[in-house]
């Protein structure tokens, strides 16, 4: 689907052996997520890779701070290719990304993309020289690379230089406007300086984040207009659970919709015990949301009220969406166009015809006080009505049926997926 609006920014291409993800330009908003692990724990860490990567992150970024982390890429890149993982992997570096991307060339080679904060890569003279060393590791190596520049680590020099250019204005900006255009400046002259060095405009994705909401709207839509990067977007420290969700979808969301972003991670603090995929889940779900691209087949579920004393209906709709999302790394193959199915579990007769017929196939289950009987639509046509203890099993089976008769050999098409 196209955006309404959407910038015209130019096109990346991030590769790892036969895989090329396109961000920029016409193709589809990417999602990324990043690791938790102790990227020096090869096993555990290509373990998590695989997780994300099977969950729907066509990115996966990875902390490498040490030597020893450095290191660990190149058998972590091994370890995933015997998997048959092939998401294209980005390091993270910080502080002392020139020194581990010259003194380790096979990290810097098993890459895909550097991530590189201006920030964070020296003062004074060092600056321009350690940044330079990574951009040079990334023009021998032929990848891409982000300038992410973020809130908390912004680089200073700039900053109290704007600040002082500022306190000579007529009409002085407020603080938070000059901390906007010291992100923005920071983005816009390290791109500026990579391709100074050969980098071609390409080979350059832009990020500014910040942790509000309204901060990060602000940056964005100026950034955007001063610029046709690529650019990634999320919050750099959105939260845990629910506030995390909430605001990493209304700044995404508002963005999204102007045609603002290429790229997008929902930074999310996991609830303990949670998978780190619970991040890749919800970018997923801004981006279906918007119906800017479809990941897995989509289920309607009534909230329930008094009418629907039952809990079949909240027990089916968990069964039918965790089944469905279960089969999607398999699905996605065998049956083109599966991920833009609509499934409907309703759980009375006030909506639950109504939403059923709407959907490719939907159930309306019995309420309070209403016949034991559940009716199924198939391709809006009431087609069976089932009964007795084995509904949710029954159903199961038949939205089972209808994706192989539907979508098998061929029969859907996969536009719009996760190409």
């Amino acid at each position: 689907m196209a955006r309404p609006g959407a910038r015209k920014s130019r096109q990346a291409r991030v590769v790892w052996g036969d895989r090329v993800v396109t961000i920029g330009g016409e193709a589809p908003i990417r999602i990324q997520s990043m690791t938790n692990t102790d990227t020096e724990d090869v096993v555990g860490t290509a373990i998590q890779v695989k997780e994300l990567a099977q969950a729907g992150s066509e990115l996966v970024r990875l902390t490498v701070n040490t030597p020893a982390a450095a290191q660990a890429v190149a058998p972590i890149r091994e370890q995933l290719d015997r998997m048959g993982i092939d998401v294209p992997l980005v390091g993270d570096f910080h502080y002392n990304g020139h020194r581990l991307l010259t003194e380790f060339p096979e990290c810097a080679q098993a890459l895909s993309k550097y991530r590189i904060n201006p920030g964070n890569v020296g003062r004074g003279d060092k600056k321009d020289r350690q940044f330079g060393q990574m951009v040079e590791a990334a023009l021998r190596w032929d990848k891409v690379i982000r300038i992410g520049v973020n809130w908390g680590s912004l680089d200073q020099e700039l900053l109290a230089t704007l600040m002082d250019d500022n306190a000579r204005r007529s009409q002085p900006w407020e603080a938070r406007q000059v901390m906007y255009e010291a992100l923005i400046t920071s983005a816009l002259e390290s791109a500026a300086r990579a391709c100074e060095m050969g980098m071609a405009p390409e080979q350059v994705i832009l990020s500014c984040k910040v942790s509000g909401v309204q901060d990060l709207i602000s940056v964005y839509r100026e950034l955007s207009r001063r610029c046709n990067y690529p650019l990634h977007l999320g919050l750099t420290e959105a939260g845990m659970g629910t506030k995390g969700a909430v605001a990493s979808s209304s700044a995404l969301s508002i963005l999204l919709q102007e045609g603002i972003g290429d790229t997008i991670r929902v930074s999310l603090t996991p609830q303990p015990g949670e998978s780190r995929t619970q991040e890749v889940l919800i970018a997923a779900e801004i981006l279906q949301a918007l119906g800017l691209r479809s990941f897995a087949p989509s289920v309607t579920a009534c909230p329930g009220c008094g009418r629907t004393t039952s809990t079949t209906f909240q027990e089916l709709t968990q069964q039918i969406e965790s089944y469905l999302r279960a089969q999607m790394p398999l699905w996605r193959a065998r049956y083109p166009g599966v991920e833009r199915m609509k499934v409907a579990v309703m759980g009375c007769i006030v909506n639950g015809p109504g939403e059923s017929k709407h959907a490719d196939i939907g159930i309306s289950l019995p309420g309070t006080g209403e016949a034991p009987a559940a009716p199924v639509f198939i391709d809006g046509e009431k087609r069976m009505t089932l009964r007795g203890d084995r509904i949710a099993q029954e159903f199961q089976e038949i939205v089972r049926n209808y994706i192989e008769s539907r979508y098998g050999n061929g029969g859907g098409s996969s536009q719009g997926s996760m190409s």
